[in-house]
């Protein structure tokens, strides 16, 4: 995704974030973060020990299916916390935004390898982003276990098909997501499939990559 943001202006929040996570730290109020039932191996934690920061919050109650629906979506009080934040995410590829989510880990502890939900003709339109890359992040083939890297500072995946995770870091590490709906421009790029529609972002990043 990196060609489709400013990465320059998101590395400059490097330090801005960095700088805030730090604040929080020593509240620790902030709500864990739960990968889901779908996990690779059964015996790994739930609550790997990232925490969340809810930029914005739904009016109905949480219902994982509902990411992508705008309308339900407003701003939290933390929004206004990181402001420059929230002007990045205004420049992202979207018509609409609705969860907007900072998960980070002050002790870099890895995320065990999940999916995020089982349905798949659900794909949720989403960026997810790091102003640097401390935090390991990969998707995973369970058939293999070789494991993808994201390389650059941004992302969009298959949460369905693919297993995804974080390798230990031992240091704050943090990323973030946010759910919508992409604006009608970018669209038109992406070719989505008749039926398994979670796959669009695998199928878009290869034809990317032949392109």
């Amino acid at each position: 995704m990196d060609p489709f943001i400013d990465v320059e202006r998101l590395r400059a929040l490097d330090g801005f974030i960095t700088e805030r996570l730090n604040r929080r730290l020593a509240a620790a109020e902030d709500r864990q973060f739960y990968t889901g039932p779908f996990l690779l191996d059964a015996d790994a934690s739930h609550l790997p020990g990232s925490r969340m920061i809810e930029l914005a919050r739904s009016r109905e109650p949480e219902n994982y299916y509902d990411l992508n629906r705008a309308e339900l979506w407003e701003p939290s009080p933390e929004a206004a916390e990181f402001a420059p934040l929230m002007d990045f995410i205004a420049t992202l590829p979207f018509a609409a935004t609705a969860r907007m989510l900072i998960m980070y880990d002050a002790s870099g502890r890895a995320v065990s390898a999940h999916r995020d939900h089982d349905s798949s003709e659900l794909c949720h339109e989403f960026v997810w982003f790091r102003t640097n890359q401390s935090k390991p992040f990969y998707m995973l083939d369970p058939d293999t276990g070789e494991r993808a890297y994201v390389a650059g500072h941004a992302a969009w995946f298959d949460t369905v098909n693919q297993f995804h995770g974080a390798d230990a870091t031992g240091k704050l590490s943090f990323s973030i997501r946010v759910d919508g709906v992409f604006s009608e421009g970018f669209r038109r790029a992406i070719p989505f499939p008749g039926q398994n529609r979670a796959a669009v972002p695998s199928i878009w990043a290869n034809a990317q990559a032949g392109a």
